[in-house]
Formats: structure tokens, sequence, C-alpha cells
């Protein structure tokens, strides 16, 4: 680049001193648009949360065109200073785009549907019920199969009886409950999952927890621990039962059982039998009675072997003789080629 060419792009990149930031002159109204709103909503204009945007988006009305040019703004001046670009997000797209919106608006009523009809008892059925009817909620709210599997434990909780899930990016979601019964089944989705982890807590291994959805029992949660919150939120279960400690879903098999669901061809899973807790913890050896000869038969039976046995080493001596021989005649037939 030339002196000239440097002063142009100099001349071009206007220092904003309120933000401390370098913004290219092109970036400048709708970047000082977006500023100046946060300034007056108490928001942070950089790093700025997908929430935030969305908002701005919804309070600034204009042409698609012009909001698409917007967050081009706004997320290349985030990309520039090492920030993830807040536009590029679910919501935020949704707020774009009225056909995407409501055609969510329809998948994520279906998904809900289909993960309040899984069972939620029974062994080992409702293991696997309560875990997918979680998985269709997170689906429903939009965000990607990637992000779904990145979760944490610590990622989501309850406020009142709306459930906030909250993605590694920094996007948040909501799940409210009904305005007209204000009944909210992803809240229930979430609490019977989180019921499950709990129950791990303090009993890992699935000898218990096999007796507890088939007879549930109340579970006292405590807060969770920093090493319980940074767990995932969302595990593999293999056929037996068994969740893997600290191991995530994968988008792949994630993807797999949400398309599964939607068409109806998700996996049955048959209710097995668990027997009583009483006859499971009681276990007693059974008696055995030896015979009174027991151990002269067997100190018999070692001393004939060994008696038999004594001969094999000049057994293998002579094989091993033979064997050098024929190999010493092979030697000479070769040499003599």
């Amino acid at each position: 680049m030339t002196s000239t060419e440097r002063d142009a792009a100099r001349r071009n990149d206007v220092h904003d001193a309120d933000l401390g930031l370098h913004i290219p002159a092109r970036y400048r109204h709708d970047c000082a648009l977006f500023a100046d709103w946060c300034t007056a909503t108490d928001h942070r204009p950089i790093p700025a949360a997908p929430d935030t945007l969305a908002l701005f988006l919804h309070e600034h009305p204009a042409a698609t065109a012009t909001q698409r040019s917007r967050l081009s703004a706004i997320n290349a001046v985030h990309t520039g200073h090492g920030y993830p670009p807040p536009g590029r997000t679910e919501t935020v797209r949704r707020h774009l785009d009225d056909v995407r919106a409501h055609r969510h608006e329809r998948l994520a009523r279906l998904l809900v549907q289909r993960a309040s009809e899984l069972p939620h008892t029974g062994w080992p059925s409702g293991l696997f019920g309560r875990r997918d009817a979680l998985l269709l909620v997170l689906a429903a709210t939009g965000m990607s199969f990637a992000d779904i599997t990145r979760l944490r434990r610590r990622d989501i909780r309850l406020d009142g009886n709306t459930l906030m899930v909250t993605t590694r990016a920094g996007e948040r979601f909501r799940l409210p409950p009904d305005p007209e019964t204000g009944g909210n089944p992803a809240a229930a989705i979430y609490l019977r999952w989180a019921e499950i982890q709990a129950f791990l807590d303090q009993h890992p291994g699935t000898h218990l927890l096999r007796h507890h959805l088939t007879d549930p029992t109340e579970i006292i949660t405590d807060p969770l621990d920093a090493d319980q919150g940074r767990q995932p939120l969302l595990c593999p279960i293999d056929r037996w039962g068994h969740l893997p400690h600290n191991q995530p879903m994968t988008p792949q098999s994630v993807s797999t059982l949400v398309r599964a669901h939607l068409s109806g061809r998700a996996p049955t899973r048959r209710v097995l039998p668990v027997p009583p807790q009483e006859d499971v913890d009681a276990c007693v050896e059974p008696d055995i009675a030896l015979d009174p000869d027991y151990y002269d038969r067997g100190t018999a039976a070692r001393r004939r072997d060994q008696e038999s046995l004594d001969d094999l080493t000049d057994v293998f001596d002579d094989i091993e003789a033979r064997a050098d021989a024929l190999l010493q005649d092979l030697m000479e037939v070769l040499e003599g080629l």
C-alpha cells in the first residue's frame, strides 16, 4: 500500500471517542445510531448481546435492506475488535425474516407437543423420555444443534415459571408460560431431567436409578457446585441406561433424535420389569457342602500329573535336536544349488 493509499484509509477511518474504537467510515452512521440507543437504554454496545441487538432492531423498524445494513456494520465492528458478531444468531435472524419466524413458531409448537407426550416413568423408557423431551424443548428455541450439545447444567435455570437458557456465545432464550393457562410444559420437562441429574449426584450408577424411575420419590436438590455446573446438560445413554460422566452428546446424534421424533420414527423403549428393592439388596451366598475327601483327591491328582509330565523335558529336547538337524540339512541343500 502506497503512502497516498494509507492516508486515504486513515481519512476514511473514524475514531469513536465514546466507544474507544477504530470504526471504518462506512459503518459510522449505523454504529453511532446503535451506540446512542444503547446509552439511552443502559445497554452495552460492544460486545453486544444478541438480545440487545434484537431489541434495537425491534425499536428501530425499517426496510429489510436497511436492517441488514445495520447488522453488517455492527457485526463487522465486533469481528474487527475480536468479539463474536451478535447479528449471526437465530434470535436476530427471526426479527428480519417474518416467514422464518412463522415457520419456527409452528415447528416450536410441534416440538413441545412431542416432548410432552414422551414417557417420564418406567425403566429405561422414563430415562430416555426425560432426556429426549428436554432435547426437543431446547430445539424448539431455534438454537443450533451444536449449541445444544455445548450447554452445561449451569446454563439453564428457572426464573419463576419461565425457562431461561444461555448459550456459550451469550445468546439468551426464554420459554415463558402460556399467557392464557399460566402453565409451562417446558419448565416441567426441565425439572424432570434436572431431578435425574440430582439423583445421580447423590447415587451414582443405574442400580438405584431404575427403582426411582419405577417408583419416583422426592429428591431434595442442592445448589450446583462448580464441578456439577460444568457438567454437560445432555449426555448420551447406552442401551443399559448408563450415562457416561462428563460426556456430552454430539450434534449429529441430537439432529438424528430430533428428526426421528418429528417423523414419528423414534425408537420405542420397552418398559422392563424391575425386581423389588428387597430382592435386589438381599444377596445371600448359598451354603456349599464340600466332600470330606476333596483335598486328598486334589493332592493325589496333582502328584499323578507331575509324574506323568516329568518326561516332557526330554521329549522337547529331542524335538529341538531333530529340528536343528533338519535345518542343517536344508542349508546344505540350498548351498549346493
